[in-house]
């Protein structure tokens, strides 16, 4: 079935919903999935609506144009529309963990995702045969205070020469730069332990160890200039007890990461997540 998806969010008012539901019955399309949700704080409207294109009487290419006329300027509406028959393309950049790139790409491969991965960027070689395994591209650049900048730039380069429409930070441990931000906003996934701000540093796990955690956490979100205090996707926990050693924390916490970074994915990838804000709504 090829689909359209719409993610939308406006200020609040009455006959939105109906104006719109009308305007994809009155041009023979079929709604498969509409989903909606009202801020009372902030007296914003969030919806998701999804439909068969089989019968549609306007083409592809012409529905955002009648849409932003007909809609968006009457309501001030932000929207972004998406087909079913077009796959995101994906990058990954990774550093010296292989827990999340291993989770993504055996997702890949066993066809979870409609999703393509031409390219992998690392600032160490040390994934480099697991790209290989999976025949895919790896660059590396070797990431120092002073050649950041010039680094980034040839990654911006070469994003752009696979057309990539969003990344994954699977365990990237380097600062993304404003620049990359500014031409991937909200299209920058990461994840990280939920240990923050509580225990910083390198070892996070021996410092929770040390006062007796009861509860490790994951979290997912997209990336912003603040450091790992971007729009959330995703969360869990999982508990541990005072038998637990330093680790089994880590390991627990290993597959805590690359599940919930791959529940993250996988929901940037089938359009369920608006951003608005500093906050995200997730639309099942």
């Amino acid at each position: 079935m090829n689909t359209a998806k719409l993610l939308l969010h406006c200020p609040d008012r009455a006959g939105i919903v109906a104006d719109i539901t009308n305007f994809i019955s009155i041009n023979n399309g079929n709604i498969i999935y509409l989903d909606q949700h009202v801020d009372h704080v902030e007296n914003i409207f969030f919806m998701r609506m999804e439909w068969d294109l089989d019968k549609f009487l306007i083409p592809n290419e012409k529905i955002e144009d009648y849409f932003n006329t007909l809609y968006a300027k009457k309501y001030d509406i932000s929207f972004r529309l998406y087909f079913s028959d077009y796959q995101p393309r994906m990058a990954i950049f990774v550093s010296k963990m292989s827990h999340c790139l291993y989770d993504i790409l055996a997702r890949y491969t066993a066809g979870e995702w409609n999703v393509k991965i031409p390219v992998i960027i690392s600032n160490h070689l040390d994934m480099q045969d697991v790209a290989e395994r999976f025949d895919i591209p790896y660059y590396v650049f070797s990431i120092t205070k002073e050649s950041k900048a010039d680094q980034e730039k040839r990654e911006l380069a070469i994003l752009e020469r696979h057309k990539i429409d969003f990344i994954v930070l699977a365990r990237y441990m380097q600062i993304i730069s404003e620049d990359m931000i500014k031409k991937y906003p909200n299209r920058i996934i990461n994840i990280h332990h939920s240990f923050l701000p509580a225990f910083v540093g390198a070892k996070p796990y021996h410092a929770a160890f040390k006062r007796g955690v009861k509860i490790i956490g994951a979290t997912s979100h997209y990336v912003t200039t603040e450091l790992d205090a971007g729009p959330i996707i995703e969360q869990d926990i999982v508990r541990v007890t005072h038998k637990d050693t330093v680790r089994e924390l880590i390991n627990k916490g290993k597959d805590l990461e690359k599940i919930v970074l791959s529940r993250a994915v996988q929901k940037h990838i089938e359009r369920k997540v608006l951003a608005y804000k500093n906050k995200t709504v997730i639309f099942e």
